[in-house]
């Protein structure tokens, strides 16, 4: 009974976060790509659908990696042969987030990613260093332990929510809203 009651808050939960952040803007952040490039979300990414991930603890950035070879295969990875043209055309980024006092290691995340990520995802890796607080607001926040995933439509509203580790019903409903 207890799992029963556990399981329909959690989905009381993300039927909360879905309400409160879809049709809202995605508000403004800056982030940077392993090369220190900066990149303006949502404004930089206007024009297509875009997917995000975030996450702003070890934890999450753990469950955030669940989601690399699913997304990269499905939206990113162009096909050859009887499948190609089949792909999307979206912005993908995952995004871990620096704040506070752990904003001093975004220098050595970047070295790290560059050493241990495959350099075919690099280019979907950007790196938030800053606050936090007006991303929690505006996002609904409210785990550290999860990552959070936003698909914005091609003006930067939000169109999708959804968090936690990769699912294919999860994944479903991206591509799904995505199309």
């Amino acid at each position: 009974m207890k799992h029963i009651v556990l399981s329909l808050s959690f989905l009381f939960f993300m039927d909360t976060l879905k309400a409160q952040v879809i049709g809202k803007m995605f508000p403004a952040m800056t982030a940077e790509t392993v090369e220190d490039v900066k990149v303006n979300l949502p404004e930089d990414v206007k024009g297509k659908y875009t997917l995000l991930g975030l996450a702003y603890s070890k934890k999450s950035e753990d469950e955030l990696n669940t989601w690399f070879e699913p997304i990269f295969s499905k939206f990113v990875q162009k096909t050859s042969g009887l499948m190609s043209g089949m792909g999307y055309d979206v912005n993908v980024y995952f995004v871990p987030m620096f704040t506070g006092i752990n904003a001093a290691a975004t220098g050595t995340a970047k070295r790290k990613a560059l050493k241990n990520v495959d350099p075919q995802l690099l280019p979907y890796i950007l790196f938030y260093k800053g606050e936090l607080k007006s991303y929690k607001e505006a996002l609904d926040f409210e785990r550290r332990d999860i990552p959070y995933f936003f698909v914005l439509d091609p003006f930067g509203k939000i169109v999708y929510a959804t968090s936690g580790s990769f699912s294919e019903d999860k994944m479903d409903k991206v591509e799904e809203v995505i199309e």
